[in-house]
């Protein structure tokens, strides 16, 4: 590496999801946990980046420390779909030549990014999903496995009985639908070469059936990097996918020459609510502008600017 690309900057920023995340509900105990689960997930991220790793690793690496947490529905800590078990989706990009790997419904890969990423280099597609996903996991050394009941927790447990009790009245569910089921990890990061790249991961809708998947492993809707700018996506994944949300925030810095920010804010807080969805998106460009998002109460999130500043937030705290 030349001298010039050693002081080229270095960003990253990741999510724990957007929702509904109310202060006097979470608690400050909690809050406190999760705030020091996304600086780990900086910290490991970042420490990739600092010693000359590629964007695609420093992604890998903090979605994976997210993954392991039990706050965010990812990994250990996902939802619970209506059948008591846990089915989960990851995805990465690469922008420097737009390389992808995707997994959805896999139920026994501790962190899904991870196979999400042996997709990306071992696999012909891009694209794997349950039975199939598994058993290209079986070929791949290093996947770490896990029973299927690793990934629960008792919290999402009471989630799952609170929206069955709803279910019963369907008209009160179809309310409590907006902004409540979200929860989504991810990772956008700058290196050292001026690539970006993006990742996600996820345990879905709480209660969901029929292997519903959102739009976390889909490439153009929750995840997207190219060369200019990277962007991964929480929120309530059927708007998404009907938005291309992902793949819309960095077109509109390709085509229209938008800001990262504004072009992220009028997707995420214009487009998807407008049609009737909302959640949240950051997203990062190959200077090191870093953009955040959300039309919901809160989202979980972290940064690490080019200067070396960085922070943690949940609410619309300034």
């Amino acid at each position: 590496m030349s001298a010039r690309q050693l002081r080229r900057p270095l960003a990253l920023a990741i999510h724990g999801g957007a929702g509904v995340i109310e202060r006097q509900l979470l608690g400050a105990a909690t809050e406190r946990a999760i705030l020091a689960d996304l600086d780990r997930a900086l910290d490991a991220g970042h420490a990739v980046l600092a010693t000359g790793g590629s964007a695609l690793d420093a992604v890998e690496a903090a979605v994976a420390r997210l993954e392991d947490s039990p706050y965010f529905n990812a990994g250990h800590g996902a939802v619970f779909t209506a059948d008591g078990r846990h089915e989960l989706d990851a995805s990465i990009m690469d922008g420097h030549g737009r390389r992808a790997g995707a997994v959805a419904g896999v139920s026994t890969v501790r962190n899904p990014v991870r196979l999400a990423r042996r997709v990306l280099e071992d696999s012909p597609h891009v694209f794997l999903i349950g039975g199939g996903a598994e058993q290209f996991a079986d070929t791949q050394p290093g996947i770490e496995r896990v029973p299927n009941e690793w990934f629960g927790t008792d919290a999402r447990r009471e989630q799952l009985r609170q929206a069955q009790q709803r279910e019963q009245n369907a008209w009160q569910a179809s309310q409590d639908l907006r902004g409540k089921y979200f929860g989504t990890v991810g990772a956008v990061a700058l290196d050292a070469h001026g690539h970006v790249a993006a990742a996600t991961s996820t345990g879905g809708m709480t209660n969901k059936r029929w292997g519903r998947v959102g739009d976390s492993p889909l490439i153009g809707a929750g995840t997207w990097a190219d060369a200019r700018c990277a962007i991964s996506c929480t929120g309530w994944g059927e708007f998404y996918i009907r938005n291309a949300a992902a793949h819309d925030i960095a077109a509109r810095v390709a085509y229209r020459g938008d800001r990262l920010q504004t072009a992220t804010e009028d997707v995420i807080l214009g487009e998807v609510p407008a049609h009737g969805g909302d959640g949240g998106a950051i997203a990062l460009d190959r200077e090191g502008h870093v953009a955040m998002a959300f039309s919901t109460s809160g989202m979980y999130r972290g940064w690490i600017r080019p200067d070396g500043t960085r922070g943690t937030a949940i609410h619309h705290d300034p």
